[in-house]
Formats: C-alpha cells, structure tokens, sequence
C-alpha cells in the first residue's frame, strides 16, 4: 500500500524528536510503499515476451602501468522500451542502462565524461572509495558547451568533460554510477543516467562462484510512459533546468507501473540448469521491492561493499533504492523447459513480477559457494570516539512541504558534522516513513535495528541501509584516506531533491 497525498499530509507537521516518539506515528505505507503511482497511458506489453538484455562492458581508450582510461558521451537517444514504441532517453553512451565498466581493486580508473545534454551533469559512482574532486558532489557540475551560466549552479563549474579519478582501491564489489545533480537527480536517473561500475579483485576471483555469462547485472527500475511511449514524470520543470521538485501530488516518491530489467519491461531469461550469479540493483526512484523465486532459495552472497564472510540462504529479499545484493541461485534441480518467476511481494498487478527464467537445457557447471567467501572484521561499536543522530522527517520547505535532515534542509554551503579520518563512530539514523539512506565514501555495518540485531539483509559491508517508518538505525562507520565534504541522504530520489541530504567533512 502506498502513503497517500491526504494521509502524508496529515502527518507532515509532526516532527520525530527521538526513538521514544516513534512508536506514536502509524503510517498506512509502512509494510510497503512511501511514494505514489503514476499510472502509463501508453499501451503495455505482455510479460515475458523480450530477451533479457546485458549491458555491454566498455572498453578502455588506453591503458598505461598503473590505470585504465574510458570515454563516456552523456545524450539524448531514442530507444525502443516498449515494444514499437520510442522513447527519448537520457543515457550514458546514448544507453539505458549505460556502458558497465569493470575494474580490478588498486588499479586506477579514469573516466572522462562529455556532456552533450541539454542539461548539467553529476557523475556519483555509487560505493566508490573515491577522493571529494571525483565524488560527485551535487553542485560540482559538468555543463554542455553552450549551457547559459546565467542560471548559476553554486560550486565547481565544470565546461564540456571532466575526468572522473577512481583508484579503485576498495575489495571487489557490485557498484553502479548514476546522475546527482542537485535538484535534479529525480528526473535524471528516471530518465536513463544509470550503469554498473563492477570491481574485481583476486580473493574473489580465487572463489569458484558462477561467471562468464553466469555472472549477470540485474538493473531493476520502474517507468510509466505516455501514449507515444515518452517517459511519464512528473516533474515541476520538463526542461530541468530551473524549478527542482515534483508536483504535490508525487513529493512522498514516484511510483512507475512498468518494471524494467535492464531496461527492459519484464523480460526472460534463458539459463541453463546450472548455477547463476545475479548482482541485483534497486535503481528505481522510490520502489522497494520484495524479491523471492519460489521453489528457488536466494544464496546471499554479497552486499553493497562486496563479499559477505559466509553466504545465507534466503526464501526473499527486501531491496531498497540504491542497495545491491549478489546472489546465487540454483537451477539444476529444475528440468529443461520449467518456467521460475521473479516475484515482488511488494508489488500488485503488473509490479508483482519483474523478471522469467526459462531453464533451456542441463549444462556442465564446475562452480559451487563455499561455507567460507571472504574475511569480514567488525567493528566493534565499544571503540566509536562518538555518536551522531541524523533525523530523517518532512517539514517545511519555504511555502510548501520537504524533506529534512535533523530539521533542515539541505544548504551545500552548509556541513552538517565534521568527522576526523580514521576515527570510529556510531551513527544513529532515525525516521519517520521509508528513508533508504545512503552514505558517501566509506560503507559502514548495520549494528542493530530498535535496539535489536539486525536483518539478514544487513549482512556484510552497506552504503545505503533501508531505514523502516517509526524506525531508528545504529551503524558503525570509519572513514579513511580521502579529506573533504561528501554528502548523505536519502536515495528516494524524490526525497532527496527536495532537500533530504547533509553534508560532512572529513579531516
């Protein structure tokens, strides 16, 4: 069930002062939704019809001892989504989703990034360990050569390309590199500015887990469109380039009712009766789903910042904007010809299925998950110099309803806390509907949930963790190596347009 325009509004004066408050405020989104539906006007096609696509993995310009260097072209395309139907995209390469790049841990990527959008850029690879210059902070932008500077943008002024430094020095992990321009991130990504960034490394490489073409990226996003198959969205400004914000209507989150793989609506995948590994991104705006195979349990076997410890055996998972999960699933008990459904338990109608395999044939399969995948040290809350509360709530933004960071809103001018490299602290995150909140530089450990331990989604290494209504957070996080100010917020991008960030500055 999704929180209502009427119900929102009933509770956006009250204000979450701490955890005793919480238990008062019961939502009627709070087991599923805090966004709205926007319904397609375009005619939709039958499940399961198209392939699954596979983004292409880009190819470096050049490489020298120490790094590997792309070129990416940020513009508009015209795509088929829907079948016989276009779309006008704004994509990475031309691309939704974009190119995927790979890298190996402690060797250097460069990516140069060219706009020739009718807009201004931000490159954020979402999980990178990356210094404040690369980041991607949201006022830090890239603007086409003849974008009008009258319109101003409040930071670092970027014109044509930009070189985007990634050492890259993290353990392997499933990352992804989306738009975050300030106030426009919303229509940006829905719009197509999204792709994987993945990360090897030799531990990993050393496991007999599933790969090759037994290794895929799964983009899961939702999209309504219009009868001539444009994106539907309901953005203040359809020219994104002055007034940030969605109508009234949509400011809890945007909702689509066409779920997309890929880029592509509900489609099959063709596997054989063996192992697959599946690195399974939320990209959707403000949709959380509640993914299972039946019959098929998930082997959890990584989170947002790579390898768990041991794998998990899962019957669902709940995966919010921005998180990521590897898993394996295993199809060589099932005989050629059997049909196993993706399902979101979250969703009704069209959103309750995202995605069919169809088993073809039996295949040889050497792979297997070990009991023991990687070494995963906890940090131990009892070290933590301090701890620091972050209240996610609505509030008032000038004349009409937002979203704010322990009662403010976002001020890029502004930090927010200041926090010394290498010191060890415990961040209380408290809400008051669905926050995914995720946070830049360093990923951090899910401690515990209302005082209780976690769920097993919280498992191994996070950047965003899925913050409940009513609910507070505690995590431990240690930032290292990179001085400067990186943001925090919440990744319903709606939320976070309409000012749900914070700023920190490391030192």
């Amino acid at each position: 069930m999704t929180l209502s325009r009427r119900g929102f509004l009933g509770v956006a004066g009250l204000s979450v002062l701490g955890a005793a408050s919480l238990g008062s405020l019961v939502l009627p989104g709070a087991a599923g939704q805090t966004a709205e539906l926007m319904r397609s006007r375009a005619r939709l096609p039958e499940p399961f019809t198209v392939p699954l696509p596979i983004p292409p993995v880009a190819r470096p310009v050049r490489s020298d001892a120490s790094a590997d260097y792309y070129a990416i072209t940020q513009r508009e395309a015209s795509v088929e989504i829907l079948p016989g139907l276009r779309t006008r995209i704004m994509g990475y390469d031309g691309m939704f989703p974009g190119p995927t790049i790979v890298s190996h841990s402690g060797r250097r990527t460069v990516v140069t990034h060219r706009n020739e959008l009718p807009v201004p850029s931000v490159v954020h690879l979402h999980g990178g360990h990356t210094p404040a210059s690369s980041d991607g902070f949201p006022t830090d932008v890239l603007v086409p050569p003849d974008w009008d500077m009258a319109h101003g943008m409040g930071g670092k002024v970027t014109v044509g390309q930009q070189d985007y430094v990634y050492p890259c020095a993290q353990r392997a992990a499933t990352l992804w590199y989306h738009d975050h321009r300030m106030d426009f991130t919303g229509p940006a990504v829905y719009r197509g500015l999204a792709g994987f960034h993945l990360i090897r490394d030799d531990e990993e490489s050393a496991l007999p887990l599933p790969r090759g073409e037994r290794d895929i990226p799964l983009m899961i996003t939702d999209r309504s469109f219009d009868e001539d198959g444009s994106f539907l969205y309901p953005a203040r400004d359809a020219t994104m380039r002055v007034l940030p914000g969605v109508e009234d209507d949509y400011m809890e989150g945007v909702l689509g009712d066409v779920l997309l793989v890929n880029g592509a609506p509900w489609p099959e995948l063709a596997v054989e009766a063996a192992r697959y590994r599946l690195r399974i991104l939320n990209a959707s705006n403000a949709r959380r789903y509640r993914l299972s195979v039946p019959g098929v349990p998930f082997v959890h076997i990584g989170a947002d910042g790579g390898l768990l410890a041991r794998p998990a055996t899962l019957d669902t998972l709940t995966i919010a904007p921005g998180e990521r999960f590897d898993v394996v699933l295993d199809f060589s008990g099932q005989r050629p010809g059997t049909s196993l459904t993706l399902q979101n338990g979250l969703g009704s109608g069209p959103t309750a299925s995202v995605l069919r395999f169809r088993v073809t044939r039996r295949g040889p399969d050497d792979s297997r998950v070990p009991a023991r995948l990687s070494s995963v040290p906890r940090l131990d809350p009892a070290r933590a110099v301090r701890t620091r509360e972050w209240r996610f709530t609505r509030g008032e933004l000038g004349d009409h309803k937002g979203w704010l960071i322990n009662d403010a809103s976002f001020d890029a001018g502004r930090i927010d806390a200041d926090v010394s490299l290498g010191e060890l602290e415990v961040w209380r995150i408290v809400s008051d509907l669905h926050h995914p909140v995720h946070v830049h530089l360093d990923p951090f450990q899910v401690l515990s949930r209302q005082g209780e331990p976690p769920r097993p989604e919280d498992a191994g290494w996070k950047d965003t963790v899925d913050v409940l209504p009513n609910e507070y957070v505690d995590v431990a996080v240690r930032f290292t190596d990179y001085a400067g100010k990186y943001p925090l917020h919440c990744h319903n991008l709606e939320h976070e347009d309409m000012a749900m960030m914070a700023t920190f500055r490391t030192s």
